[in-house]
């Protein structure tokens, strides 16, 4: 059976946990648990079933009122964040999602956290004593049912026309624990296929098809039914495994996780590109 989930982490504890051609490493900051897997060969590749790269998963996330609250938590996820992008160049941050869904609404509403930067330049920066700000642009580009186009085919556009060095993609993650929901953060430099936890994949935005690195950030918000009845019991009637196939289970306080862990990342990923710049400053410009 086909357990579906977003997390490299889980992919690799179905596989069997075969560390052949796998770097892991593990530590604990900030009262929250940081796993890094690095898939190294083609081998390991397929076996767990995700692309050759790095993977960090943050698990144990505080998710709170206010962002000022974790401010050292989001200040390890930045640096988990900047590790993996380029230290110079514009940056690209994509939100994911489609906001009418709220399971789904997970990048769009990061997204509008996230400070738009690459028009403020000049006389109005030097004035504004931001002279120093990394240039960001930001889009939430909706979704193919509602604007007939891929977002990757926006994306690529985009990147046609203002060259960023990197993108910044971020969706709602699919996994196969109840335990992950709204608790876990996964950042690689794989990109991200958007949709592909529930089995509708699309274009994939990744350096391969976009010419340029690509970060995927997530947070898990749902559960594949069929994966989760598998994951919970062995002894599932047929019946029940057949009625689940087209089911998606999300947390009750879904809305909750949602608010919270957009602002989580949305303030990350501002601490991540704007180096030069502490959290209380970049946090004082978020409305």
């Amino acid at each position: 059976m086909d357990l579906r989930t977003d997390l490299a982490i889980e992919s690799h504890e179905i596989s069997g946990g075969n560390n052949e051609g796998i770097g892991f490493e593990s530590e604990s900051r900030c009262g929250m648990k940081i796993h890094r897997l690095s898939i190294r060969t083609k081998s390991a590749a397929r076996r767990i079933g995700k692309p050759c790269g790095k993977y960090i998963t943050i698990s144990s996330l505080p998710l709170t009122d206010n962002f000022r609250d974790i401010s050292s938590q989001i200040c390890t996820i930045a640096d988990e964040i900047s590790a993996l992008i380029p230290k110079k160049g514009d940056a690209l941050v994509i939100g994911i999602g489609n906001t009418d869904i709220t399971s789904d609404a997970l990048g769009p509403f990061s997204a509008s956290t996230v400070i738009a930067t690459r028009h403020i330049k000049g006389e109005i920066a030097r004035s504004a004593g931001l002279s120093s700000l990394r240039p960001a642009s930001v889009l939430s580009p909706g979704v193919l049912g509602k604007t007939g186009i891929e977002t990757g085919e926006i994306v690529m556009s985009l990147i046609r026309s203002i060259s960023p060095a990197v993108v910044i993609a971020i969706d709602s993650l699919a996994s196969k624990s109840v335990s992950h929901l709204g608790r876990t953060v996964q950042i690689s430099d794989t990109g991200i296929s958007p949709g592909s936890g529930i089995g509708n994949n699309r274009f994939a935005l990744t350096e391969k098809t976009l010419g340029i690195p690509v970060i995927g950030i997530g947070i898990p918000t749902v559960v594949d039914a069929l994966t989760l009845i598998s994951d919970l019991s062995e002894n599932a009637a047929p019946s029940d495994l057949e009625a689940a196939r087209s089911m998606i289970v999300t947390p009750r306080e879904v809305d909750l996780l949602i608010e919270r862990g957009s602002k989580m990342i949305g303030m990350a990923i501002n601490c991540a590109l704007q180096r030069e710049y502490s959290f209380e400053e970049l946090a004082s410009l978020i409305p």
